[in-house]
């Protein structure tokens, strides 16, 4: 995102807190009948009377999780939202609302923050939530972001990661490894462009690969589509740390193993390449590479016929006793225990 270093910007002290809250917030409206009251007083109030209300929070900082050096503000804004809206998804419930907290350094102008909260204004209306409140605050290394989602569901329709039995079938939503991988192409261009301020990076070769990490798109249709399928997922979990991690999670729930069949995996043509040209191996980045914020999710083996050919779903798997363990059947058909190495913030670099 290129900056007009001549636009003339606005110091956040100027506004103080509640006034940057409300300048922000201004623009956003309110679209469920839940949200009884939305921003403007001490606390939001919503009315889910009969159904089961479901929340979840995520904290991204700057340096850890996103660099602000090939990551736009506005991408970033709606990036944020979607990882909170996948972990509702995951729930088979239907997101609503969400709170956005932030604490930004003095490097920061208004108009930094306007276009970060343009990407969760775009988040929201795309999605059909409503942002009913959070904070704002100062930082003394850069800016750091918690959003909180609140959805809503039947008792009967919310599905957790312990309800899968031995049997079940393992499927997955769209692709995998994609995210990581253009992770890796940005990580590239950003090095490249330190060596030489004056390159220009072409990106259009790998544009499906960096939208994946940039702006990633939460599974709000699984849902539906699954309700239209008359299928009802026996547990399921979103992918944010890599396939293998999710799995590991449905096993200790559900206190099941896993066959995961490598030749199943689904990788689009453009990670296959891109896996080529950095000499990684797809699988790896598949298993390991996360924020790909697909739903995996299990079901009885009698529902197989209503998911046969759909290009939304690909069954990579079955779940076995608990005692079996879980394992990657390989191409050559050799047995490797599965083992959760997806990413972790507490890893010592």
């Amino acid at each position: 995102m290129l900056e007009d270093k001549n636009q003339e910007k606005t110091d956040l002290e100027n506004l103080g807190e509640f006034g940057l809250i409300e300048h922000l917030t201004k623009h956003f409206s309110i679209n469920h009948k839940t949200t009884f009251k939305g921003i403007g007083d001490d606390a939001a109030v919503l009315d889910f009377k009969e159904k089961q209300t479901v929340v979840s929070t995520d904290l991204l900082i700057e340096g850890v999780h996103f660099d602000l050096s090939y990551m736009p503000l506005k991408h970033l804004g709606y990036k944020a939202v979607m990882v909170n809206l996948s972990d509702i998804y995951a729930m088979n419930a239907k997101a609503t609302q969400i709170t956005v907290s932030i604490a930004v350094s003095n490097r920061f102008p208004l108009e930094a923050l306007e276009e970060l909260y343009a990407g969760i204004a775009l988040a929201t209306k795309s999605y059909n939530v409503d942002l009913v409140g959070g904070d704002t605050t100062s930082s003394l290394t850069g800016l750091i972001i918690s959003i909180t989602a609140i959805g809503e569901a039947n008792e009967d329709e919310i599905v957790y990661r312990s309800g899968a039995k031995a049997n079940d079938l393992l499927v997955v939503t769209g692709d995998l490894g994609g995210a990581y991988m253009g992770l890796q192409v940005l990580e590239r261009e950003k090095e490249v462009f330190k060596v030489n301020p004056n390159s220009q990076p072409d990106l259009e070769p790998y544009s499906y690969i960096v939208e994946r990490q940039l702006k990633p798109e939460a599974r709000r249709d699984i849902s539906e589509l699954l309700n239209k399928l008359e299928v009802r997922p026996t547990s399921m979990i979103d992918i944010s740390d890599g396939l293998s991690s999710e799995i590991l999670h449905l096993c200790k729930q559900s206190n099941v193993g896993c066959n995961l069949f490598e030749d199943k995996i689904p990788l689009d043509p453009t990670v296959i390449s891109a896996c080529e040209e950095f000499k990684m191996d797809g699988t790896l980045v598949a298993l390991s590479g996360g924020e790909d914020y697909e739903l995996l999710f299990t079901i009885d083996q009698k529902e197989f016929p209503k998911i046969k050919g759909n290009p939304n779903l690909t069954v990579v798997g079955h779940m076995t006793a608990e005692n079996e363990g879980a394992h990657l059947i390989s191409r050559n058909n050799s047995k490797i225990p599965l083992t959760a190495q997806g990413w972790n913030s507490f890893a010592k670099t």
